[in-house]
């Protein structure tokens, strides 16, 4: 079952999808939607060219756990894209994944051109990537 990520940002997006194993999440290029109905519009194109079957949302919640206006944003959008592509659209929480992204990017020596470049990208990587270990993880009882 492919699954895809989404980074949401105010003027870009970040998105990567699964493999259709759900073992690997690879970078999508960054859309940068003229608008909400633009975005959307995007967003199910990419589910119908990779077949997804779930959507995740980054869900930027506050360093105290809390969700202050971004995360209900975040939620809202959620929401809103389970309504219009009728899939399971799940959060998870994002918190520190643009800093980490940043911070393997500088490591690497990329330009702050080529880091903002793909940083979201990136984010949308590592949001899919702890998504998906959260499920392989199985219960203790």
């Amino acid at each position: 079952m492919r699954i895809i990520a989404l980074d949401l940002g105010r003027r870009r997006v970040g998105v990567a999808v699964s493999d259709p194993l759900g073992i690997t999440a690879q970078g999508l290029p960054t859309l940068k939607p003229t608008g909400r109905r633009a975005l959307i519009d995007a967003i199910r194109e990419l589910v119908e060219e990779y077949e997804a079957e779930r959507v995740v949302v980054g869900l930027p919640r506050n360093m105290d756990g809390s969700l202050g206006p971004a995360a209900n944003e975040a939620l809202a959008f959620a929401e809103n894209l389970h309504n219009v592509l009728d899939l399971p659209v799940d959060t998870w929480d994002e918190r520190l994944t643009t800093v980490a992204a940043h911070r393997a990017m500088a490591e690497g020596n990329l330009s702050r051109k080529k880091r903002r470049d793909i940083g979201d990208r990136i984010a949308a990587q590592l949001i899919l990537e702890g998504y998906l270990e959260s499920l392989k993880r199985t219960p203790t009882e």
